[in-house]
């Protein structure tokens, strides 16, 4: 430990400690309590909130644009504008798609089902999503080198080994990203998880586990989902029951189907590799892995170039997946009765669980698949029990995988999971939190 200099421990305590304040320790912001990655974002979206829907439009057109010309020319060699534009052709008619509905949002043409504010305002307006992530992406992808590329992760990952690989099937450096996903933002887990599983550090298994399961809405949407429900006097329970839900979830999630069939291989075909023996000193063991980690990040123009290209590829790539496909999803749960018709198996389950007004909770069971504030918003002037409020109110928190964000995220990342694993996920999630989200409501109602 003596032979590394002071730089170099300067090297990895101070962009780590800086990382770990931005990225994962909430402070006091107006009424709410945000992680200051989250405040930047604001602060940002206040100044340029008006021009974000042409900007938002703009990215997803250069998008489709980039990715029709790479449709046709196909790059000799690959650089990172071909992994940037060079796409299959499902995700280059998702690109298509993307833009056309952006199109059709900014310039309200076309039917009123794809722009209305229910649906595409409601991702691309001066206070959308997309204008959200678009911000946060850039923040993100410039600051996640902090996290990523000088240290903490070895350090960390040495240490909670014994932890994180028993109960949860992951090695010992998740648990910075499920911290991250969890007390900051669901977002900025899901791309750090993907950076990682691109940079041969996770198995496919492994990336689809992290990704799906420590995504948890921010306490802030938490909040504001309860405050919806009138139960803001029932925080601490509230958020204490989704805490406890996710805990239980990410125990079982990993070990049944689909992420426990998910191939335990890296994404250069490498098979997995256990590196999770505990040393006999992990602090020291810890500190010198990080160290030698920051030692060969010590190149500034290298981190700037990192974070471009991570904001590019967040932006160009991420985008226009979560306008695609959460378009699609908001107008059918706004449009028509497919909500319902799906819902219905669970009218009898909750029924079993003695949940009040179970067939009009039934549909708000899966209408959440497509956004995360649906079903509170429908069950406002319909749902009269504080119970089945509390049960709605949480479950559409612990679902995680909803489209219109992180489930779009997802897609649109390299995590392998694709659409039809996300519907497994959020049906599994959602039959196994019911019974313990209903066990704690009949104990507060």
């Amino acid at each position: 430990m003596n032979s590394y200099p002071l730089k170099n421990w300067l090297l990895f305590l101070l962009p780590s400690a800086l990382g770990i304040f931005l990225f994962m320790i909430p402070i006091p912001y107006g009424e709410d309590v945000k992680v200051p990655i989250a405040i930047l974002a604001d602060l940002l979206n206040n100044q340029i909130a008006e021009y974000m829907s042409i900007i938002g439009l703009i990215t997803m057109i250069i998008a489709a644009l980039g990715s029709l010309v790479f449709a046709f020319v196909k790059p000799t060699r690959e650089t990172f504008w071909s992994k940037l534009f060079n796409v299959t052709p499902f995700w280059l008619v998702t690109r298509i798609l993307a833009a056309i509905f952006a199109i059709a949002t900014v310039f309200k043409l076309g039917p009123e089902a794809i722009w209305s504010e229910n649906t595409g305002s409601l991702l691309l307006s001066s206070e959308g999503l997309i204008t959200f992530l678009f911000t946060v992406f850039l923040f993100a992808g410039f600051l996640l080198p902090l996290l990523l590329n000088f240290g903490l992760l070895e350090f960390f990952g040495t240490l909670m080994t014994k932890v994180m690989r028993p109960l949860f099937k992951l090695p010992g450096r998740s648990s910075i990203d499920a911290l991250a996903s969890w007390v900051g933002d669901g977002t900025i887990g899901v791309l750090m998880t993907s950076k990682q599983y691109e940079e041969g550090y996770y198995t496919k298994r492994e990336a689809a586990i992290i990704g799906t399961t420590f995504s948890v809405v921010s306490i802030t949407f938490a909040i504001t989902i309860l405050d919806k429900a009138g139960l803001s006097s029932y925080f601490l329970p509230y958020y204490g029951t989704v805490a406890l839900v996710g805990f239980v979830l990410a125990v079982i999630m990993p070990r049944i189907f689909p992420l426990a069939q998910k191939d335990n291989t890296y994404i250069d075909g490498r098979p997995f590799e256990n590196k999770d023996a505990t040393p006999k000193h992990p602090v020291r063991t810890g500190a010198q892995l990080a160290l030698e980690a920051a030692k060969k990040n010590s190149s500034l123009g290298h981190t700037v170039r990192s974070g471009f290209q991570n904001v590019l590829d967040m932006w160009i790539g991420v985008i226009p997946v979560v306008m695609a496909f959460g378009t699609v999803a908001l107008i059918l749960a706004e449009y028509t009765s497919l909500f319902s018709i799906i819902g219905k198996p669970f009218e009898p389950y909750l029924n079993l669980l003695n949940i009040p007004q179970a067939a009009e909770a039934a549909p708000l069971m899966v209408v959440g698949f497509t956004d995360m504030y649906l079903p509170i918003i429908l069950a406002q002037g319909v749902i009269t029990s504080q119970l089945t409020m509390f049960v709605v109110a949480t479950i559409s928190v612990v679902q995680l995988v909803f489209l219109a964000e992180v489930g779009g995220l997802l897609l649109g990342s390299k995590i392998p999971v694709n659409f039809f694993d996300l519907i497994i996920i959020f049906i599994l999630r959602t039959v196994i939190a019911l019974p313990i989200i209903a066990g704690v409501g009949h104990l507060l109602f």
